[in-house]
């Protein structure tokens, strides 16, 4: 790729300028070369440019080579097709839609509903031949309107599978319907040749440069946010390997402060600008390649970091794809796209006369027809200016989406929020009343859904609750009322209604839950107290049983830090802040031992259940409270109170501590040291490397326990340790599978579609063949990897 003009603007730059240069440099030299005022050499226009709406839209209109425009239509088609296959979710789509079965549904709006299940398939055979229509350029209006008509629709349909990626795609989509992505390397050029390499007008460039500038520079304002600048907001992504050669130099508190947060906060920030220009876009090309590689690892995001790194050439000269195939051998040129310079007229530019006289004067191409300004040129510099607008206003909006977010008012899914909260729930309690009997109960947090994002949106929640009045009748639950307790953390605050944590009874079977086993800190999010069913929704207002995020309580994250540093390995604590006139209900599991209630902050009376006595703490106090026995916790202070649990694990201690004599035991065996032989229950240990039966056999639940963890190391170090070949071979046969799935559950619901259903016997049979796995590789045993193993890949 040459680089033309020190600091030639990548958003604008007029074409023909490199073949007039030539023509220039072949003919005798009778006048020099206009020059270019400084404005014009780093933004591509002049100041003239703007000073009217005519020049403006003729500036919107000027034409531009379509080759850039044509390879990145190509890449983002491609990319949609793996995508359908994998984060749009066809190749599990029976199991997300489950026909028939009752199922609570979250749409954007209430209307909307999946249909029957084989009508779904050919939703999403639609969006794949959409797909390919733009990859290809083969009718192309027609594929961009199959695509964007379907991935609309699908986005709609789930708000739990709603983030901004999703939202960009969309977005690109819409884009390249109203845009010329068709004059480059495309089967329609080949269908018509009146359009094959012809220009497009520069708003095509201008539009989707703008729309990757906004992604990183909205993303980047919204990181100025004291959590994400302070470090807090995605802490955890230090402990990953891929920030090892960090650790080399920088221990890992400074590495997430400087390089996860302060890294990620510069780079979205600047990588716009430094795409913009042609000094720095190299080492903008550098940066955001290798932040892009990096997200693809760390986080589950399908093509987005594909997708981008497919945006970044459209800040390059629009002709650069002339210059790069133009160095491929001559053998393969009939399938490359066009090398050579140039590009036909189009109607759909605005082409400017020069004046001259003789045979200096360079007349406007006759095909095009004109500097003249049409309706449609109008009307795309219109759009681009009111697209942009809005743009920049929709992330900015909470002001009037009021009723959305939680913590964070808003459409979040539109507002660039990248990674700026992070949240961690405890767990969920959801608790029925029936109006008629008065009966009260429990339900299994996530009945009737498979998502879990409802427990962080009031709207959701709201959907939620009307669907379980829906379906509860159905259980002799006439006429519900829904209660929600939820507590969730973010960004390392105390976790905050919403509610329930810890070991909280869940059901009416006392179900215990155990502490979470790392520092973390609760808080509320909605009022337990109100019935969601018969609460009042809308957007455009506030909820009033929407607890506030206690702000206030934020300067106590040093303070935890601080007091993990001085637990030893055994000890473990949870902070819990609450609101006035609320309690916290929670069952301490007999796994726990020397559990006690401190106080930091506030007022707090602590009912002990069994021995019908109340304790009143204030701050610094504490109380113990026994195993195996209820207690509620009451704020009784004017202001929200803030409390800590202290506890051991004891189980888990005893079971470490069974674990490191098994392994010495072990040890002493391998090396030759163990004198005395082994009792029966320890036989499997002498047998742990090479068999993996051996856990079967082994009598002990203990040692059974200690081969199984030990062996799934072992797996994990042979995946975290496998060569490059080995990586992208599991990857490969991964990804097959998951489209192989995708390609055969289509074809039988075209079938059904077409001919009908077939004997229950054999749509068993076809279901079974398509839902066959790779030997050896079951996701159900990756992800049991993960939870045995500190931290697993991500």
């Amino acid at each position: 790729m040459e680089a033309r003009d020190a600091t030639a603007g990548a958003f604008v730059r007029r074409e023909g300028d490199d073949q007039t240069a030539k023509d220039q440099h072949k003919a005798p030299k009778r006048e020099q070369t206009p020059t270019r005022s400084k404005m014009e050499q780093i933004f591509g226009f002049k100041k003239e440019d703007l000073t009217s709406w005519h020049s403006f839209v003729a500036l919107l209109n000027r034409p531009t080579d379509p080759a850039s425009l044509g390879i990145f239509r190509c890449l983002f088609g491609l990319l949609m097709v793996i995508d359908i296959t994998q984060e749009r979710g066809l190749s599990n789509l029976d199991y997300k839609y489950l026909d028939g079965a009752p199922v609570c549904r979250f749409p954007l709006f209430n209307f909307l509903q999946p249909l029957p299940l084989d009508w779904m398939y050919l939703v999403y055979v639609v969006m794949f031949l959409g797909a390919s229509g733009i990859m290809l350029g083969c009718f192309y209006r027609l594929s961009c309107l199959m695509f964007l008509s379907t991935y609309w629709y699908i986005f709609f349909l789930d708000k739990t599978a709603w983030n901004n990626h999703s939202y960009l795609y969309g977005l690109i989509g819409f884009q390249l319907t109203l845009m010329d992505g068709n004059r480059y390397w495309s089967i329609d050029g080949l269908r018509r040749p009146s359009i094959r390499n012809a220009h497009v007008p520069l708003w095509n460039y201008t539009l989707l440069r703008a729309q990757i500038f906004i992604v990183y520079f909205i993303a980047g304002v919204k990181k100025l946010d004291a959590d994400w600048v302070e470090g807090y907001s995605m802490s955890y992504l230090a402990h990953h390997w891929l920030f090892d050669p960090f650790k080399l130099i920088l221990p890992v508190e400074l590495v997430s402060l400087l390089v996860v947060h302060g890294g990620g906060l510069i780079l979205d920030l600047t990588a716009g600008y430094l795409l913009f220009f042609d000094v720095t876009r190299p080492y903008a090309f550098f940066f955001v390649s290798y932040f892009h590689c990096m997200n693809s690892q760390l986080f589950s995001i399908g093509m987005f970091p594909y997708a981008m790194l497919a945006t970044s050439p459209l800040f390059c000269y629009p002709d650069w794809p002339r210059n790069f195939f133009a160095h491929f051998p001559s053998f393969l040129r009939p399938v490359l796209p066009l090398t050579s310079p140039g590009s036909q007229p189009s109607p759909s530019c605005v082409y400017e006369e020069i004046q001259g006289s003789g045979t200096q004067q360079r007349q406007t191409p006759a095909a095009a027809k004109s500097s003249k300004l049409r309706l449609k040129h109008k009307l795309g510099a219109i759009f681009t200016v009111l697209y942009l607008m809005e743009q920049f206003f929709l992330p900015y909006s909470h002001f009037i989406t009021q009723g959305y977010n939680n913590w964070t008012n808003g459409l979040y899914g539109y507002s660039w929020d990248m990674m700026v909260h992070s949240r961690s729930h405890q767990h969920v309690k959801i608790t029925y009343k029936d109006r008629k009997t008065g009966e009260t109960g429990y339900l299994n947090p996530g009945v009737f859904t498979q998502s879990r994002r409802w427990k962080d949106h009031g709207d959701m929640l709201k959907q939620y609750a009307t669907c379980l009045h829906q379906y509860l009748p159905r259980y002799n639950i006439s006429d519900p009322e829904i209660y929600f307790d939820i507590w969730v953390s973010i960004n390392e605050r105390f976790q905050q209604r919403y509610e329930s944590f810890l070991f909280l009874a869940l059901s009416q079977n006392c179900k215990r839950v155990r502490f979470k086993s790392a520092l973390d800190a609760f808080l509320r999010i909605f009022d337990p107290r109100v019935d969601i069913v018969s609460a009042e929704w809308s957007p455009f207002k506030p909820n009033k049983w929407l607890m506030p995020l206690l702000v206030d309580l934020s300067p106590w994250r040093p303070k935890f830090q601080e007091i993990e540093g001085s637990l030893d390995n055994q000890t473990e604590i949870v902070f819990i802040a609450d609101f006035p006139g609320l309690h916290l209900e929670n069952f301490v599991s007999e796994d726990l031992g020397n559990t006690s209630i401190q106080v930091l902050q506030g007022q707090v009376n602590v009912e002990i259940v069994e021995e019908k006595k109340n304790y009143t703490l204030q701050p610094g106090e504490q109380i113990k409270v026994a195993a195996g026995a209820y207690h509620k916790v009451y704020t009784v202070s004017e202001g929200p109170s803030c409390y800590m649990y202290v506890y051991v694990n004891t189980t888990e201690a005893a079971l470490q501590k069974n674990f490191t004599k098994l392994y010495e035991i072990q040890e002493r065996v391998r090396n030759g040291t163990e004198t005395e032989p082994l009792p029966p229950e320890l036989q499997p240990l002498m047998a742990a490397d090479d068999d993996e039966s051996s856990e079967v056999n082994a009598t002990d639940p203990i040692v059974r326990l200690f081969l199984k963890r030990q062996r799934r190391m072992k797996e994990v170090k042979k995946r975290r340790e496998a060569g490059m070949l080995e990586r992208l071979q599991r990857f490969a046969v991964k990804k097959y599978y998951t489209i192989r799935r995708g390609i055969l559950m289509t074809a039988i619901a075209m079938r059904n579609l077409a001919v009908g259903l077939p004997p229950l016997e054999q749509l068993t049979r076809e279901v079974a063949y398509a839902n066959m796995k790779e030997p050896q590789a079951e996701a159900s045993q990756d992800e049991r990897l993960k939870d045995e193993v500190g931290h697993a890949e991500l």
